[in-house]
């Protein structure tokens, strides 16, 4: 926390500081994750949030799944396109401010998902702050971005951030519709043979 100095005349009991520095300080401190996940980095999230290596340390103990009630989502696992509406959706339910840990290399880059069915990174649909590599990464590196997390937020501040400005959009292009898509596929069909190209997204 920044500490504003000490003013003269003032008791040493009086405690001061900036406004968005506490806000700030009790954002970071009691973040409630919102948990997309989808595979096997789904199981090393729900053993992040076990007795073993106890996130309640770190304020984020409490996942919710009503997106109105959340601040924080971490998107664990590939993402396909027929979930990345439902994934952009809960985004937009989020209240600002909101921020979002990729966690794992599909959510990252679609690892080694290199199919039109799968979404090639979730930082082309919404906005991601943190990356956690890894297949399935650990619970440590998961606890790791937690507390970059947490900088992240007491340097960039909760009222005056400029990057909290117009995040609700999603910040890459919009995906196309499952109709364009199936109507893209029946005119590439050859002699029987499907010869579709993934999307170019």
């Amino acid at each position: 926390m920044v500490d504003l100095p000490k003013q003269p005349g003032l008791p040493d009991n009086v405690f001061m500081t900036r406004l968005d520095a506490a806000a700030s300080w009790a954002r970071s401190n009691s973040l409630w994750p919102m948990p997309f996940a989808t595979a096997c980095c789904g199981i090393e999230l729900m053993a992040t949030a076990s007795s073993r290596f106890d996130l309640a340390r770190f304020g984020a103990e409490v996942m919710r799944f009503s997106p109105r009630q959340c601040d924080l989502m971490i998107v664990a696992g590939r993402v396909v396109m027929k979930m990345l509406p439902v994934l952009q959706r809960i985004w937009l339910q989020m209240p600002e401010p909101k921020w979002c840990i990729s966690m794992g290399a599909c959510a990252c880059s679609g690892g080694v998902f290199d199919t039109y069915a799968v979404v090639q990174g979730v930082d082309r649909f919404i906005p991601v702050d943190l990356y956690v590599p890894g297949c399935p990464p650990r619970p440590e590196q998961l606890i790791a971005a937690l507390i970059e997390m947490q900088d992240k937020i007491m340097k960039t501040g909760t009222f005056q951030g400029s990057e909290f400005s117009g995040r609700t959009e999603a910040t890459g292009p919009i995906p196309l519709e499952l109709e364009e898509i199936r109507r893209s596929r029946e005119a590439k069909l050859v002699d029987g043979l499907d010869i579709f190209q993934p999307p170019k997204l």
